[in-house]
């Protein structure tokens, strides 16, 4: 073990870590590649940007209702991108906007149920393809692969990307 969190890192040097990460960021790239077709395919069929759907994704999965402000952060937009994306989405009937309760000022951004549903129903293939890999394997490389994944978006969550 050569990290404080107790994994093991390979040095980059090492030529046999470097064929190892090469082939995982092909497989990466394979897999965000199928991924963007489905996300460009959803959105071209609901008169949307790929960036709004990119919104939906962070607005379904945020563990509490986000704002405007977080999802300009998350996305990394300006605060006028942000206004049109939410503008867009609501205009279809994939979102809506609720003021808080306790200070009118902070506005709550909800997956419209019936959005959702489209959203579920397209995006099915998805998660057919995730269960058939995930069937293909047993439950020990699932579980590993799922650690892998949460570890991967937690090192790139931390990457500074630049304002637009």
């Amino acid at each position: 073990m050569n990290s404080t969190d107790g994994t093991h890192r390979e040095p980059l040097g090492d030529a046999s870590a470097a064929a190892d990460l090469q082939a995982f960021a092909v497989q990466l790239r394979r897999m965000n590649g199928e991924i963007n077709r489905l996300v460009h395919a959803f959105a071209h069929a609901q008169g949307l940007h790929a960036t709004d759907v990119q919104a939906l994704g962070a607005i379904l999965d945020a563990d509490t209702p986000l704002t405007p402000g977080r999802l300009r952060d998350h996305l990394g937009l300006t605060s006028g991108a942000v206004t049109a994306c939410l503008d867009r989405l609501e205009r279809s009937g994939h979102i809506r906007r609720t003021r808080d309760s306790a200070d009118r000022r902070v506005v709550h951004l909800h997956y419209e149920p019936a959005a959702k549903s489209v959203a579920r129903s397209f995006f099915m293939p998805l998660a057919e393809a995730a269960s058939g890999a995930r069937s293909l394997s047993e439950p020990e490389e699932a579980a590993a692969a799922l650690r892998f994944l949460a570890r991967m978006n937690e090192e790139l969550a931390r990457v500074e990307s630049p304002r637009r």
